[in-house]
């Protein structure tokens, strides 16, 4: 089912067109060239089939499937007034940040990242420190000694992203659990955004929500969830927030048609066939992204002057490009007929971030013209 090449040419597809008329194979922004699920385009269907497409509210249904989903897969029990419905999880960020800070308070953010997560301070705009993130047994983890010179006594946001984008790590109990101890020990909040937590590559591996942890923490969370990553689904503009104390619930949510609109009634009609019913097909696109992952590295692995660290989630591979000795791996790549998202994006200019949530065949030919143009730089 994932091998059937899909032509997202003239759709207006934000990736595809990007590179128009020109012969670049576009694996840049994180979406994936597979159909969403069939229970999810079913239901859409009937939904459209209907004919009236009136303001909705979240449907009940719903509400009960992500308390379900939340306490089957991380045995962590929320309520449904917890739930706070958005049209994405990106405007939640900018939200986040603009509603639970004030302007003299700072920020903590981790580097490299997905620039959201940063830009939503620069834009608020708040004080900021990009602490750095370090490759500790192949695995990108928070420098904590950096964590904690970083720290301020105005310091109140602590922004998480888990899964890690670009780095792809999946932090372990004990990781989150000293994460929240530090936020704790300085009174700080933490905005979460866990939009990949159902991309866990690792058959071993298992998502914590940091909120999940204890009731405590659970207090100075907001968790950024959306299935709109996992199905595929992402035009169709639906993300919530778990928040549990009802002072931060009210800050982050007070009156959101100020900011932004509601989640789209496709996206709730979606989102509902996706949690329903869209299991199995998860476990099948899992098990394709992992052989697309292991081909990524393989070849990365055999070249000069590249490397990766082992992706445990997502369908982001970050790439240092460093050894080639260029000012801009993006561009030698491009020159090549692939089109990546520049590292200087994540704050990391001397890497690159390779989408692989595409058909088997196009990533083959998108990894020859990868390894052609590691090899032009290498002459």
């Amino acid at each position: 089912m994932f091998d059937a090449l899909i032509d997202r040419r003239e759709t207006d597809s934000v990736r595809w067109d990007k590179y128009a008329g020109r012969d670049v194979i576009p694996l840049w922004v994180a979406d994936t060239d597979f159909r969403a699920p069939p229970a999810v385009i079913d239901a859409l269907q009937a939904r459209v089939a209907h004919g009236v497409f009136g303001y909705t509210a979240p449907p009940a249904a719903l509400l009960e499937a992500i308390v379900a989903r939340m306490q089957r897969l991380y045995a962590w029990t929320i309520q449904p007034e917890w739930v706070v419905f958005l049209p994405g999880v990106v405007s939640a960020l900018y939200m986040a940040v603009q509603r639970l800070t004030t302007p003299a308070q700072h920020v903590l953010s981790p580097a490299p990242v997905y620039y959201h997560v940063f830009r939503a301070a620069q834009t608020a705009p708040r004080a900021y420190t990009d602490v750095p993130m370090v490759q500790v047994q192949g695995r990108w983890v928070w420098d904590e000694d950096a964590l904690a010179a970083a720290v301020t006594p105005d310091t109140r946001l602590l922004m998480l992203c888990n899964p890690h984008n670009p780095g792809g790590t999946v932090f372990t109990r004990e990781e989150l659990s000293r994460l929240a101890t530090f936020a704790a020990r300085h009174d700080l909040l933490i905005v979460s955004d866990e939009i990949h937590c159902d991309l866990i590559l690792e058959p071993s591996g298992m998502h914590v929500p940091i909120a999940s942890l204890s009731p405590e923490i659970s207090q100075r969370v907001v968790t950024l969830m959306s299935p709109s990553k996992t199905f595929n689904i992402a035009g169709s503009g639906m993300a919530y927030a778990i928040i549990e104390d009802p002072r931060l619930r009210t800050a982050f949510s007070f009156d959101l048609k100020k900011t932004v609109h509601d989640a789209s009634l496709f996206g709730y009609t979606a989102a509902l066939a996706a949690y329903q019913d869209g299991a199995d097909w998860l476990r099948a696109q899992l098990a394709y992204l992992r052989v697309n992952r292991d081909l990524l590295t393989a070849t990365v692995a055999r070249l000069p002057g590249v490397q990766m660290v082992h992706l445990e989630a997502t369908y982001l591979a970050w790439i240092d490009c460093s050894g080639l000795g260029v000012a801009d791996p993006q561009a030698l790549f491009l020159a090549h007929g692939l089109g990546l998202s520049p590292g200087v994006d994540f704050g990391a200019p001397q890497y690159v971030r390779f989408n692989f949530g595409t058909q088997r065949a196009r990533l083959e030919t998108a990894l020859q013209r990868f390894e052609r143009a590691v090899r032009a730089a290498q002459a």
